[in-house]
């Protein structure tokens, strides 16, 4: 008997429904190719764009389940385009009696949490008769259904805030810090979560930071926990960071970690404006800094993954003051951004949460890191999506047979130069970028597939595409310190540079360079001048 349209539009409204069921419950193992995080069994890059949710600190809850149901939150991370996150939790909830194992209300009631327990029952009422184990799966469950990645993070052992470098979280042996009992947790997480193909890593620890640490017990108990890991669930990727607030891995050139993971193995590294003194940012040279704490970067952990022997590396945490008042964190941003592009790293922002139950004895306290607002309502700086479009985006892959090309990007904006149909450039957004070739400095940079090449005109002027692409101010190079200057000369050798016109403007100039002789005097900040070639072959 023939279908009704109603009838056949129902079976395919359920066949969809069955599609979609599938693509969030199917196996999703991640293994390593590389520098590359790819699907094991395609062999495909899956570029990690994670988010940080906080969940180890004492309440032992996922932040922010007095402010909006579960499910509403987890179909805002897929809203802003992260497909991953990055889910903290503490040793103690999955090792000692009174903590994991204890209902979620009897834990608000005795830090007394009043106003966070009845803001639960509003929005998640199921969850506080929950044990916090039991909490905590129902999250990991959640992000699955809405097909979101989870990589469990060990953020500390005894349930608190982190990482002050002597608060007895921060190496093996410190006060709260067994590494028999850490040992243990790994498993049992490993083990428990087993079977979830939404959990595609587990980073064995957060920040190892203290006056004990050393590089010696570093290589026995970080060896003995990925070995540990992997024996107890073959299928997550190893995620391991070193010393230093996971900001060094640099002892790895000298003596390799020396595991056979099957392909599973991912170094982790994190990265803040306060990952050595904050105050440069705003009393130094901005093209300076930038330049010497990218150098940091690349000497303590990026050169893991470049060269022979590549391996992927996660950058973990990386972190900003979302409500713009940090000047030093918006300089950060714009450095790290270029550096993030121009590597197409895998990464995770601290922190999704506007917002604690309890924070270092401080009931309800905000987070002015957070992308969400205090009230978990909406984005905390109104520019976000546009600022991490390109670096949600993944940029290079290893399995395209498409040839190398660059990407022009402003980090400051997060927007990328484009050529329109009639040939005028300007910045615009980065869902679809124009693809320039660069071959080295002093050459033309090319509209790809055309024969028009970049020509700069003058000071305060537009550059235009020209067919005239062999003349001083049609050879562009990279230029100071940070090399995210970009320069013509003109005919009486004076340097221009590409410069965005101002925040509330697409046009393009051509300017007086700013800062780029490395001038320990020079107070002016450069970052609507910075661009950064991207390659990307997709």
């Amino acid at each position: 008997m023939p279908f009704s349209s109603s009838q056949a539009s129902l079976v395919l409204f359920l066949f969809l429904l069955l599609v979609l069921s599938i693509n969030f419950t199917s196996p999703l193992p991640l293994a390593t190719n590389g520098r590359w995080i790819v699907d094991a069994a395609t062999g495909r890059r899956m570029k990690l764009a994670c988010v940080n949710w906080a969940s180890h600190l004492e309440p032992m809850l996922a932040e922010g389940l007095d402010k909006k149901p579960l499910g509403g939150i987890v179909a805002e991370i897929r809203r802003l385009r992260f497909n991953c996150v990055r889910l903290t939790w503490a040793t103690y909830m999955f090792t000692q009696p009174g903590h994991g194992d204890q209902p979620v209300e009897e834990t608000l009631d005795s830090l007394g949490l009043a106003e966070a327990k009845g803001g639960v029952a509003r929005n998640n009422p199921l969850v506080l008769n929950m044990t916090h184990v039991e909490a905590y799966a129902a999250v990991v469950d959640e992000l699955g259904k809405q097909g979101v990645m989870v990589v469990l993070d060990n953020h500390v052992s005894k349930p608190k805030w982190c990482c002050a470098y002597d608060d007895g979280n921060g190496f093996f042996g410190d006060e709260y810090f067994d590494p028999e009992e850490w040992l243990r947790g790994l498993v049992a997480v490993a083990e428990h979560f087993n079977g979830k193909s939404q959990v595609v890593g587990m980073s064995v620890r957060n920040e190892l930071r203290g006056p004990r640490q050393n590089e010696y017990d570093w290589y026995q108990y970080i060896r003995t926990a990925a070995t540990k890991v992997h024996q107890a669930n073959p299928n997550v990727l190893v995620i391991l960071s070193g010393l230093n607030w996971a900001s060094d891995l640099g002892f790895l050139r000298k003596r390799p970690v020396g595991l056979s993971l099957g392909r599973k193995l991912v170094y982790e590294a994190h990265w803040y404006s306060f990952s050595g003194d904050r105050k440069i940012w705003e009393v130094q040279p901005v093209d300076r800094v930038c330049a010497n704490a990218v150098q940091r970067m690349e000497d303590q952990a990026g050169f893991l993954s470049s060269g022979p022997g590549a391996v992927p590396l996660f950058l973990g945490e990386f972190g900003f003051d979302q409500t713009g008042k940090s000047q030093a964190d918006d300089r950060f941003l714009s450095c790290f951004m270029g550096y993030a592009a121009g590597k197409d790293l895998d990464w995770a922002l601290w922190a999704l949460q506007g917002s604690y139950y309890y924070r270092q004895g401080v009931v309800g306290p905000e987070e002015t890191f957070g992308v969400l607002d205090f009230n978990w309502d909406g984005l905390r700086n109104p520019k976000f999506k546009e600022r991490f479009q390109l670096v949600q985006t993944m940029i290079q892959d290893p399995s395209s047979n498409s040839p190398m090309s660059y990407i022009m990007y402003h980090p400051q904006s997060g927007l990328c130069i484009r050529a329109n149909n009639n040939h005028e450039i300007g910045t615009a957004e980065c869902q679809h970028w124009s693809r320039w070739i660069h071959y080295r400095d002093g050459s033309p940079i090319r509209l790809m597939g055309t024969p028009l090449c970049l020509k700069a005109l003058g000071d305060g002027l537009p550059p235009v595409l020209s067919n005239d692409c062999s003349s001083r101010r049609s050879a562009w190079r990279s230029i100071s310190n940070s090399k995210l200057h970009v320069a013509a000369t003109d005919e009486h050798g004076n340097r221009l540079c590409l410069e965005k016109k101002s925040n509330e403007s697409s046009v393009i100039l051509t300017r007086k360079c700013i800062c780029v002789d490395d001038d320990s005097g020079c107070t002016e900040n450069p970052q609507g001048q910075w661009f950064k070639f991207v390659p990307t072959n997709t």
